[in-house]
């Protein structure tokens, strides 16, 4: 893949347009001007090459492509799709449908038992704050009064 991808790459960029891009050089220099190119297309390979390989390094994909193909292998001798133990029916909105639904109910439950308990938080919460302002009025009494006998 990666030389087909270079070669398709070198013939994008051939010397003629190469040529075309610098003519006034080529005109000038003819042998230079093709040292100059052919120069930079083996640097320009070797460094994505080179980019190529750590980029396969850094992901593991060669061992990622060699699971992938021993996985092709094993398939190959099945006589039943390869989904078949996930999509009983073959039909994707119907999996899909008997696979999340069961999860969405679960979910549903758990969100309506943190709605009650937030809204019992809630009502103990305002319960306090009432018994506050009962509090806060009957010390703004008490101090009225106390004001009251003393003037």
């Amino acid at each position: 893949v990666v030389d087909t991808f270079l070669e398709k790459l070198v013939a994008a960029g051939s010397y003629q347009r190469f040529v075309n891009c610098y003519r006034c050089f080529y005109k000038l220099q003819p042998q230079l001007t093709r040292s100059i190119y052919d120069q930079f297309i083996s640097q320009l390979q070797a460094s994505i090459k080179e980019e190529i390989q750590e980029v396969k390094n850094e992901g593991n994909l060669e061992g990622l492509f060699n699971s992938l193909d021993k996985i092709v292998e094993e398939a190959k001798d099945r006589e039943e799709p390869a989904w078949y133990g996930w999509r009983p029916s073959g039909i994707p909105e119907q999996d899909v449908r008997s696979t999340m639904v069961p999860y969405c109910l679960k979910h549903r439950s758990y969100l309506r038992r943190v709605l009650r308990e937030k809204e019992e938080e809630n009502r103990k919460v305002a319960e306090s704050v009432l018994m506050g302002r009962d509090r806060i009025t009957e010390l703004q009494q008490l101090i009225q009064a106390r004001q009251q006998a003393w003037q």
